[in-house]
This record gives structure tokens, C-alpha cells and sequence, in this order.
């Protein structure tokens, strides 16, 4: 007999009932996995599909739908007829039973399967639930810390950490009645589509500005970028870097003599508190010059750059946000040198010719426009960041 579970602090309206709680093997029966490695499956073609442990623990979100044409083929056609018994349906739950760490447990429910057969693959544990659960409500509850948490003591290795058919024999599943699954199941679905949106659109904008940072600055030996605002015809100078916005050492100052007021100190690792006094009148670029080389930070105010650690740069007249999106442009990390924590050579930036226009107008636009694309690529990663986080509350709040 099922034994009756307290029920979650949130509930759609009109559900009261308590929830039920179940032994793991009482809801599902396990099916057979293949062992094929990456070598045995690929992207084109092939009799059937395979879902293998790594896509579960770092691509699929909860439920496998809309990545469902990014499954591999299995390459070897004789490898299906051997698991007949076990070819994937909807519903059916896959959880990863390896990983670097207590991620190993990480389940995918699976919807709307490619037409081709699909088994399940290398150091997965395939599960078929004995009886109905609304859609969506599986693979947000296994993968929810209510759950996830009984597995943890029951994880096994050091470096590799893994979870048995065994371990989760041992663990209780609870869930409410099938239209209140459902309910659930769709709410978090569509937080999942929001996320995947705003996901899309910011990697977009990532690979966006990636591509403007290498069209709109000149290529080495070419006088003009490939991308130019209407209105700027005057070819691009060339001149060493050290001449247009040379590097400065920061300044050393103890941590304990910090004291509070306006001017922001920049550390090697970002804004490390408040200073009254300054010694760079903003706007200011700053860049590591050991262990954090290529780190970038555009300091609109005075400010006090903390620490020798810490490379600052003069701009001799030219506009400032240009000369931050053109060091950005060239990737500080290529003049690392030294062994153990690397050293940004200054000598070899500043001996570095870069194509540079002398229409400050011209400058000025590139400044805004990479300083405008860098707040929308902001904008959507905080209202992923929102959203996941509004999730992460849901899971907490709507399993028990």
C-alpha cells in the first residue's frame, strides 16, 4: 500500500489531496543500455539513435524535446535487433549514472522521439514508469533536489562518482495526482522555453559581437575595416599600440588602508571596494597583468587602480570606449608569458600596430556601438539569470 507524503509549500489552486510516495521499483522497471563510446555513433545517418550519458549531463534540459534531431546515429546497424526489447518511448525517464561530480543522476524524460528507433547508451540507466505520469512531471521532479538529494549518500567513487540501478532501487518517488502532474509538468516546461529563448538570443549576441570585433577593426596589413558606419572613408592608420593608449603600472596599496568614499578600486579580480582618494581620473581601462591576462574592465568614474598586479591604460586624446573595444579586439592573452601564473608583456603589446582611425567621430561610434550591443548581451543574460533562478525557487518549493 502506498504510503501518504506531505504535500509541497506551493499548489496550483483546486488541488488538496496528499501526495503519494512510493518505492523507486513500485513506479519503474529498467531497461537494457548499450556501451558505445562517441566512436560508435555519428551525426548523419543510421538505423536508429542513441542517447548517450554526456548529452544528458551537459545538453538536454529535463525533458528531451525540441534537441530530439540532435541525437546521434548509431553507425553500427547490427547493434539495434540486440535491444529490441528496450527502444525508447515517450515517457520513458534516462538518468546519466556517471560524473565528475553529484551530478551523476542527472535524468532526461523523454518527448516526441526522432521516428528512428532510439536506445539508451554508455553508462546510462534507461527506466519505463509502470504507469501513467503527466507530461513534463518526471524529468522536473528527478532532477529536482527533492529527489537528487536521496541519491547523494548513495553516490560511490572519488574522482568519478557514480549511482547504481541498486541506489536507486533504494530511493522513495512521491507525486500528486495525474492532473495535477500535468499542471506542474507544463508550468516548469514553460519556464524551460523562456530559458531556451533567452539563451538563444544571447548566444546569438555572443557570437554577434564576436564577429563585429573582427570585422570592424582592420585585419593586419589591411588599411580599413571590413565593416564601416556610412560617412567614414579616411583610411586607418597604422601605429604601434604604445603610442595610441600605452599600459601604466597600478598602485600598490594595502587593503587595510581602503578607506570609505566615492571612488571605486579596481582589483585583479574586479571592484574590490570604496577609496576617498583616487589616482586615475576616469573613464579607465584596466587590465590584468598576471593570472588574469585579457580580463577587461571599462571604469566610467575615477577610480583607484589597487594593486601591480593590474596594467591601466592612457588614452593620449583618443576616445576611451574605443580604446577598450579595440584592446578587446586583439586578445590580450596571446602576450602571456612566463611559466606558472602568466605575465602580460608590455613591451610586446605596446610594440603592436593596429589599425587606428584619427576621426575621433569615427571612434566614437565604435565605442557606442560595442558599449550598446555589450548592455543588450547583459539584459539578456540577467533575465536568464532571473529566470533560472525562478526556477531553481519552483523546484524547491513545488516537490516535496
Amino acid at each position: 500500500m502506498a504510503e501518504q507524503a506531505k504535500v509541497p509549500s506551493i499548489r496550483f489552486a483546486g488541488f488538496t489531496d496528499p501526495w503519494e510516495q512510493r518505492k523507486f521499483g513500485d513506479c519503474f522497471e529498467f531497461l537494457k543500455s548499450n556501451t558505445l563510446s562517441r566512436a560508435g555513433l555519428n551525426g548523419e545517418n543510421g538505423t536508429a539513435r542513441n542517447v548517450h550519458y554526456g548529452d544528458i549531463l551537459i545538453k538536454f534540459g529535463d525533458c528531451l524535446d525540441d534537441e530530439r534531431s540532435d541525437l546521434p546515429f548509431i553507425t553500427d546497424d547490427t547493434v539495434l535487433p540486440k535491444y529490441a526489447g528496450s527502444i525508447l518511448r515517450e515517457g520513458d525517464v534516462i538518468f546519466a549514472d556517471t560524473a565528475e561530480d553529484e551530478t551523476a543522476g542527472k535524468c532526461v524524460e523523454l518527448r516526441k522521439l526522432p521516428k528512428e528507433p532510439t536506445i539508451s547508451g554508455l553508462h546510462t540507466i534507461p527506466a519505463r514508469p509502470r504507469f501513467p505520469f503527466g507530461t513534463g512531471y518526471l524529468g522536473h521532479y528527478l532532477n529536482s533536489d527533492a529527489y537528487h538529494r536521496q541519491l547523494l549518500p548513495l553516490m560511490q567513487g572519488i574522482k568519478v562518482i557514480s549511482v547504481s540501478k541498486a541506489a536507486l532501487q533504494d530511493t522513495q518517488v512521491r507525486f500528486p495526482g495525474l492532473s495535477e502532474q500535468s499542471a506542474i509538468g507544463a508550468a516548469l516546461n514553460e519556464i524551460d522555453s523562456l530559458i531556451t529563448l533567452h539563451q538563444r538570443k544571447y548566444d546569438k549576441l555572443v557570437i554577434f559581437k564576436k564577429s563585429m570585433l573582427e570585422k570592424m577593426f582592420p585585419k593586419d596589413g589591411e588599411s580599413v575595416p571590413e565593416i564601416r558606419f556610412a560617412g567614414f572613408t579616411d583610411p586607418w592608420e597604422q601605429r604601434k599600440l604604445g603610442d595610441v593608449a600605452p599600459l601604466q603600472r597600478g598602485f600598490d596599496l594595502p587593503v587595510n588602508q581602503m578607506t570609505p568614499g566615492p571612488y571605486p578600486v579596481v582589483m585583479s579580480n574586479g571592484i574590490g571596494g570604496w577609496h576617498s582618494k583616487y589616482m586615475v581620473k576616469g573613464p579607465g581601462v584596466v587590465t590584468g597583468r598576471s593570472g588574469t591576462i585579457g580580463s577587461l574592465h571599462y571604469i566610467e568614474q575615477n577610480f583607484w587602480p589597487h594593486n601591480t598586479s593590474l596594467w591601466v591604460t592612457s588614452f593620449n586624446g583618443n576616445e576611451p570606449r574605443f580604446i577598450y573595444w579595440l584592446y578587446a579586439s586583439i586578445g590580450l592573452e596571446r602576450f602571456g608569458s612566463g611559466s606558472g601564473v602568466p605575465t602580460l608583456n608590455r613591451n610586446d603589446v605596446h610594440d603592436l600596430r593596429v589599425g587606428f582611425p584619427c576621426d575621433v567621430a569615427e571612434q566614437r561610434r565604435i565605442g557606442t556601438f560595442f558599449s550598446r550591443l555589450d548592455t543588450l548581451i547583459t539584459l539578456h543574460q540577467r533575465k536568464l539569470e532571473l529566470l533560472q533562478n525562478i526556477k531553481k525557487s519552483l523546484l524547491d518549493k513545488m516537490f516535496v
